[in-house]
């Protein structure tokens, strides 16, 4: 809880025209739900971009090799052009975000464009363990949830939504997501300004960031810089 308090001192002065926000943690543990939450109460000043969209493209690979890859490895992740996205959306930018089918493993040959905003919301499991990456964020949170209810979570999330059977979402945890979770997830937690604990418990946390937020954006030199 102590990271909480730091809140009002990093965002006690805008550091450029755009609010850029971090949102990282381990599969399942609610980083989609703040991001959302946050979306949801700056509505037409704020745009969320996902990690998850930037998977890299296996057209080129059998569906049984695309299976094979492991996804929750950074390699597995399309950063440059995730990078190059965030550069372009605090240049006032707008961007072309692929659309990655998770039935499939690769990209649809479609995307859907995304303005700039004053504030940039990034989540995903791994933004905080690249360096180029977690560089450009002003705030930077991590929520961290038990690892019982975000396997769980996954579970029923793949079942219903990515069409897969429990067999295949438990043999991909414990060979991949687990092992991975532990080498660079977990130790990029190090690198936040702002822990949540499991959002469930933390109204008063989030109800915190948010202030700060809109202390942040609504500031006159927020505007002028604008």
């Amino acid at each position: 809880m102590r990271y909480l308090m730091m809140i009002a001192f990093l965002l006690s002065a805008p550091l450029s025209a755009t609010l850029m926000i971090g949102v990282a943690g381990g599969t399942g543990s609610g980083k989609t739900t703040l991001a959302d939450t946050l979306l949801k109460t700056f509505e037409d000043r704020a745009v969320v971009i996902r990690q998850d969209d930037y998977y890299k493209d296996l057209s080129h690979m059998t569906k049984e090799d695309r299976a094979k890859q492991n996804f929750d490895h950074p390699d597995s992740i399309d950063f440059a052009l995730l990078q190059q996205h965030l550069l372009s959306l605090k240049n006032n930018q707008q961007i072309e975000v692929p659309i990655y089918s998770f039935c499939h493993h690769s990209r649809e040959s479609s995307t859907h464009t995304v303005q700039p905003a004053d504030i940039i919301i990034v989540e995903g499991i791994l933004l905080f363990a690249v360096a180029e990456l977690r560089e450009l964020f002003d705030l930077k949170i991590f929520v961290e949830t038990d690892d019982d209810i975000r396997l769980l979570r996954r579970m029923e999330r793949d079942v219903h939504e990515r069409a897969r059977t429990f067999e295949s979402v438990r043999d991909q945890y414990l060979s991949t997501v687990k092992p991975m979770h532990d080498a660079f997830v977990e130790p990029s937690k190090r690198y936040a300004d702002v822990i949540i604990p499991t959002l469930e418990r933390n109204e008063n946390g989030i109800g915190l960031i948010i202030s700060a937020i809109r202390k942040n954006i609504d500031s006159p030199l927020f505007t002028a810089l604008r």
